[in-house]
């Protein structure tokens, strides 16, 4: 019964050796294949930059949102956590670019759904 258990100790701790040594190492992401535009790409299309996880994206697109549209890659700078090292290993896949404004609707003239006033006779 003792080497049964010695054999199972020995198997838990190649088991978490393995388990940690692979979250130690997290699998490098692949850059994207143009560079992306700050002030209009999503969460996810952030998140493929180098550098760029969940809570940093959040931060950029939270900091869009308040303060309008980016004029430089500079700019990030001004989010915390972010210092000059980091962006200068981001810096090749970012790029500032115009702030597509939101489209609006316009309303169509369809004469079947517009109240139609009546005419005045003379």
């Amino acid at each position: 019964m003792t080497l049964r258990l010695q054999v199972l100790r020995v198997l838990l701790s190649l088991c978490l050796i393995l388990f940690f040594s692979v979250a130690a190492f997290p699998a490098k992401k692949k850059p994207p294949l143009k560079p992306v535009n700050i002030n209009t790409a999503t969460s996810e299309e952030l998140q493929q930059v180098p550098g760029i996880g969940p809570a940093t994206a959040r931060k950029i697109l939270q900091m869009r949102k308040s303060y309008g549209a980016f004029k430089s890659v500079d700019d990030l700078l001004a989010i915390r956590g972010l210092g000059q090292k980091r962006l200068d290993k981001m810096r090749k896949y970012l790029t500032v670019g115009k702030a597509v404004a939101p489209k609006t609707v316009q309303p169509s003239p369809n004469p079947a759904s517009s109240p139609q006033k009546p005419q005045d006779k003379p």
